[in-house]
C-alpha cells in the first residue's frame, strides 16, 4: 500500500499536524517536532504527547506512516569540536523527543564539511554521531536523506549514504529517504519513468532497498545536475510526472511515507489524490 501525505505545520500543537494531515487526505505525513530554526526547545508536556498520540489513534496514523524532520542547524558531520557536540546533543534530544511520542523514524540531512576536512572524514564523522546518538536512545531509527548537494553538503550521491551507514554500529537503527528533487539537482536524471526506476535501481543496488524508510515527492525548479535545492510543485519544475508515476507503480515505495515537500500547500489535497491516480487498478 502506498502512504502519502505531506508536511504539514505543527503550529499550535504537535497533535495540530495530524488535524491538518487529515484534512488534506493524506495517510501519512511528516513534522517538526520542535521550531526547526532554534536550537532549543521546552521540553514536551505529558499533555502534548498524550494529545498526539491520541490524535494518532483516532485517525489511523501508525509511526510507520510518520517521517519527522530534526532542525535545519544540526550538522553531524561539523569539522569543528563546539560545533559538532551542538549539534549532537541537539540530534539526542530531537530523537529523544520522537521516542516520547511513540514515533519510530527521525529525518535528517546528513552534514556538510565546510571545507575544511575531507568527505571522508566527514561522513564518518556523521556515523559516530549516529552511533552516539542510537547509544544515548532506545528505538529511534535515523533517517539519512539524500541532498543536492548544495555548498559543501554531503549526502548528494548515494555512495555517500552507504558510507555512512556502513560505518552505523546497529544497521536496524539507520535508514535512508530519498528526495526527488535533491536526486534530480545531484544528477539522476528523473525526466522519465525509466530514469525514476533507474534511480530507484541505483539505489538498490549501492545502498540496499532495505534502507529506504522514506522519500519526499518534490519537483524542482532547480536545473538537471545543478546542485541547487529548488522545490516546486508535481508537474510544474524540470522533473515533469513520469516520474511520479512511475514511483507510485513501483512497489519498491510501498509501505513506506512518501512526502509532498511542494511549495504550494494549498494544493497538497490534490496533488495526494493525483498520485493516487497514477497508482494501477487493482
Amino acid at each position: 500500500m502506498k502512504t502519502i501525505g505531506a508536511h504539514v505545520s505543527a503550529a499550535g500543537g504537535v497533535d495540530q499536524a495530524v488535524i491538518r494531515a487529515t484534512e488534506i487526505g493524506a495517510n501519512a505525513f511528516a513534522l517538526f517536532t520542535k521550531n526547526q530554526r532554534q536550537w532549543k526547545a521546552k521540553p514536551l508536556e505529558p499533555a502534548t504527547i498524550e494529545a498526539f498520540k491520541r490524535a494518532c489513534a483516532e485517525h489511523g496514523f501508525g509511526p510507520a506512516q510518520i517521517l519527522p524532520h530534526d532542525s535545519y542547524l544540526i550538522n553531524l558531520g561539523h569539522p569543528e569540536p563546539e560545533g559538532l557536540a551542538k549539534s549532537r546533543a541537539a540530534f539526542v534530544d530531537e530523537c529523544q523527543r520522537c521516542e516520547q511520542l511513540g514515533l519510530e523514524l527521525l529525518n535528517f540531512h546528513p552534514g556538510s564539511h565546510l571545507n575544511r576536512i575531507s568527505e571522508s572524514d566527514c561522513l564518518a564523522r556523521i556515523a559516530e554521531s549516529i552511533n552516539e546518538a542510537h547509544a544515548a536512545t532506545r528505538s529511534v531509527v535515523a533517517v539519512i536523506e539524500n541532498t543536492a548537494g548544495q555548498g559543501s553538503n554531503l549526502g548528494f550521491r548515494f555512495e555517500h549514504l552507504a558510507e555512512i551507514i556502513e560505518q552505523v554500529d546497529d544497521k536496524s537503527r539507520v535508514g535512508a529517504c530519498i528526495d526527488t528533487c535533491h536526486a534530480f539537482a545531484a544528477g539522476y536524471d528523473l525526466r522519465s519513468e525509466a530514469g525514476a526506476t533507474a534511480m530507484l535501481d541505483a539505489f538498490e543496488n549501492i545502498v540496499g532497498l532495505r534502507y529506504l524508510r522514506g522519500m519526499h515527492l518534490n519537483d524542482a525548479k532547480s536545473e538537471f545536475a545543478s546542485r541547487v535545492d529548488r522545490h516546486h510543485s508535481l508537474g510544474q519544475g524540470n522533473i515533469g510526472t513520469a516520474a511520479f508515476t512511475a514511483l507510485m507503480r513501483d512497489p519498491r515505495t510501498d509501505d513506506i511515507p512518501l512526502i509532498l515537500e511542494t511549495i504550494e500547500p494549498e494544493i497538497w489535497a490534490q496533488e495526494i489524490q493525483w498520485l493516487r491516480d497514477q497508482q494501477p487498478v487493482a
